[in-house]
């Protein structure tokens, strides 16, 4: 007969030492949308449009169009790769394994210029936007003008955002999320007001059929090599890859909507840039906007909105999106250095972690000082062809990748496939390839400056980095597949080493007893200034929290698997790993401290209120015992003591040496007249179908629930008890029995909660009393 399936909890066989290094994934669909299109729809759609305009006229829209086509064909191999390799870094890893040697290495060194001019290019619109506004507000001047505070503003930006990231401040991806629907709606107003004075004046269908393209193919061109750096932003989809949930389907799904919705708003902006500005006599449209250049938004904004309020309006947004920008940038570029430092593509300096900022600082330092450099020193427009010209020969990279990695890996199980593979790339890198060659006749000096960097990297590859890149390559992380899988999973979250031994005595003696096998997480949570990837390096440290439950586990002979994950939030994390492993009850450890408005702690209230699958919280005593003959479950709530006593039985049938424990069911009632109330009944309620031979009740009488349990429990090796699920109005009148209980019995404490309903956890934990609790109470009416 064939064996039946087993659950993915953890491996079969003995308990083998391995390890397995995840990042949480917690970035859902609407998220990971508003990623790229935040990335797309950023300080480009206010600092170039007017500057495309005025290369390409009313044919700005072709420009957003065949921009997004072109985008759209490098999507289609961003979305099959991060379906199929969803790991940090995106095109970068992806380069470095499809292509190797000195493609690997250019992927991240052309990635980095590029973030390094895209940073610039942010700041120097920063720059315009802040001395518009300062000149709008009537400001004292000095004697300057705009073209000279616009410069300072741009260092002072750049200073304070290199400040930020060195220390260790980062935007959060909440605010991020408000931000770009922020923009939306502004830049959706933008456009109604536009279109209302557009069909007012009766006169714009004429701009769109005279003179449409007024410096022929060339400008449309130029327009594209220019702009194409504000349609890279959906790339960061990609380098999140290991932290987006379901990244089969989202990676790709954010992927296509996000370029959907970042080309429509391109086009419609440009549309109404055209049709409703009113432009000073004898000056065309496209002139007048091309000589606004980054500001050319903002002097149609101010002509279409009511009460001139638009000018005020698109330059607190187009601050807000510049230096949104900026900050992602700076942090992209100096990730991507400190990858390189890391994987020795850079000095190793680019790898230093401050030791108390836990943040990249040499990596940040240099990229911002090189944004600053950038930013005195290139004009607007070269700045942004430089950095587009430095992403489409990236993404020509990630182009043949995505076919170099289908021969070397045609198995994996890829959420999305290119069609008409590889037609789609082979345009995408001709494509790609004829922009950058044009940008050659428009703007040599950017082109020059793309050039020089190139051959300074190789020149750096292969005269040094490639042989320290092979000599002091670093240790890989070994990801580990359990081949064989339990029936049951005891997961054990190990936090520190102090009660590791506790939590895997107890976990490896559950699997034993339940014929399963102990899943044991070690949660890494890495503070925002980092990357979640960048926590690997705390691997080697997690690894050492193990040890004590590895020993529990081969003590038992349990089958043991680790897992270290990397995450930002412990609680959703846990919750997420649970699920996935399809864990049958979670261990987790307390120490008895509490913070301010907790009852247990930040996670393990999280894991109580809503839990995943049934909950054990652990406290250990002062002095552990190696043989545990009397065990003690106080009767607190029904389902819960009934999930207790379970567990107690298991427990105390491997514990006790060679025999079993002997347990005690215990009620405490606090009159005489509750003694009789029909306790007896509601023991062999929870008795029910348990067969164990050392079990007996007892019904006692004290003034104080907590105290008395607490006293009971002084002569017992081990004590076990269901959470309260009183109302939290009866929690708030009597105080919380658990907590108390958990921190103040002697022996080594376990509350459990078993896994409910979300809305009938909700109800019990606000409204209903506990069931067994209010049967109870029934029969005492009864014999009353």
């Amino acid at each position: 007969m064939a064996d039946a399936p087993k659950k993915s909890g953890v491996p079969d066989g003995g308990a083998a030492d391995e390890h397995e290094v995840s990042l949480s994934r917690t970035l859902g669909p609407f998220t990971v949308t508003m990623m790229g299109v935040g990335g797309m729809i950023g300080a480009g759609i206010f600092a170039l449009t007017g500057i495309a305009a005025g290369k390409a006229g009313p044919a700005v829209i072709v420009v957003f169009l065949l921009n997004g086509f072109v985008t759209l064909l490098t999507a289609f191999a961003y979305a099959e790769l991060g379906s199929a390799f969803p790991r940090a870094g995106g095109g970068y890893v992806w380069i470095k394994e499809g292509l190797g040697g000195a493609n690997g290495f250019l992927g991240g060194w052309m990635s980095w210029f590029g973030y390094v001019v895209a940073g610039a290019l942010y700041a120097i619109a920063f720059g315009g936007f802040a001395a518009d506004s300062w000149t709008a507000m009537g400001l004292p001047m000095g004697g300057w003008t705009s073209a000279h505070i616009g410069p300072i503003f741009t260092v002072g930006v750049l200073l304070v955002f290199s400040a930020f990231n060195f220390f260790g401040a980062k935007e959060a991806g909440a605010m991020g999320n408000v931000i770009t629907v922020t923009k939306i709606i502004i830049l959706g107003a933008f456009v109604l007001f536009g279109v209302v004075v557009m069909f007012s004046s009766g006169t714009w269908e004429g701009r769109f059929t005279h003179d449409f393209m007024p410096n022929g193919v060339s400008g449309v061109f130029v327009a594209m090599g220019l702009t194409f750096i504000a349609f890279e932003g959906y790339e960061i989809i990609a380098q999140s890859g290991e932290e987006i949930i379901d990244p089969k389907r989202n990676i790709p799904r954010g992927i296509f909507i996000s370029i959907a919705i970042a080309v429509a708003v391109y086009v419609l902006v440009g549309i109404v840039a055209i049709g409703a500005t009113v432009t000073p006599p004898g000056i065309s449209v496209h002139a007048y906007l091309g000589q606004q250049k980054e500001l050319a938004i903002v002097s149609v904004a101010r002509q279409i909105f009511p009460f001139g309020s638009g000018g005020a309006l698109m330059l607190i947004s187009g601050l807000a999106a510049t230096m949104s920008a900026l900050n992602v940038t700076l942090y992209s570029a100096s990730r991507v250095a400190f990858a390189m430092g890391r994987e020795h593509n850079l000095p190793p300096a680019f790898s230093r972690i401050h030791p108390r900022f836990t943040t990249p600082y040499v990596a940040v330092v240099v990229s911002g000082a090189m944004m600053v450099v950038a930013g005195l020193t290139l004009p607007i427009e070269t700045a942004a062809t430089a950095g587009g010209i430095m992403f489409l020969l990236m993404f020509i990279q990630v182009n043949l990748a995505v076919m170099t990695l289908r021969q070397k890996d045609p198995d994996a199980r890829r959420g999305f496939t290119v069609p008409f593979f590889p037609l789609p790339m082979v345009i995408a890198v001709t494509a790609n390839a004829a922009l950058v060659l044009y940008m050659v006749t428009y703007n040599p000096t950017a082109v020059w400056m793309a050039f020089i960097w190139i051959v300074l990297g190789l020149l750096a590859y292969t005269m040094y980095f490639e042989k320290h890149e092979t000599t002091q390559k670093p240790k890989a992380i070994v990801h580990e597949e359990a081949v064989g899988r339990q029936d049951y999973t005891v997961l054990v979250a190990v936090r520190e080493r102090r009660e590791s031994r506790v939590l895997g005595w107890f976990a490896a003696a559950l699997a034993k007893a339940r014929k399963g096998g102990v899943l044991a997480v070690n949660m890494l949570e890495v503070p925002p200034p980092l990357s979640l990837g960048e926590g690997r390096q705390m691997v080697d440290t997690a690894k050492g929290y193990f040890e004590a439950v590895s020993e529990e586990a081969k003590r038992r002979k349990t089958p043991l698997h680790t897992l270290i994950m990397i995450s930002r939030a412990v609680g959703p994390a846990l919750m997420e790993i649970v699920r996935e492993r399809q864990g049958d009850i979670a261990v987790l450890g307390w120490t008895g401290e509490k913070k301010r408005g907790r009852l247990f702690g930040h996670t393990s209230d999280e894991l109580l209120a809503n839990p995943p699958t049934n909950i054990a919280l652990v406290r250990a005593a002062a002095r552990a015992k190696e043989i545990h003959e009397n065990i003690l479950v106080p009767v607190i709530a029904g389902a819960n003591s009934r999930l207790a006593l379970e567990l107690a039985c298991d427990i105390g049938r491997v514990v006790a040496g060679r025999k079993h424990a002997h347990v005690t069911l215990l009620h405490v009632v606090q009159s005489k007249d509750a003694l009789s109330a029909g306790w007896d009944d509601a023991f062999a309620d929870l008795r029910e179908n348990i067969t164990y031979g050392k079990l007996e009740t007892k019904l006692v009488q004290g003034a104080s629930i907590a105290n008395t349990i607490v006293e009971e429990a002084e002569n017992h090796d081990l004590m076990i008890f269901g959470a309260s699920d009183e109302p939290i109005f009866e929690r708030i009148r009597t105080g919380n029995i658990s907590r108390r209980l958990l921190r103040d019995a002697k022996p080594t404490t376990v509350m459990v909660k078993r896994r409910q309903p979300v809305l009938g956890s909700l109800l019990r934990r606000t409204v209903l009393s506990d069931p067994a609790r209010a049967k109870v109470k029934a029969k005492a009416q009864v014999k009353k």
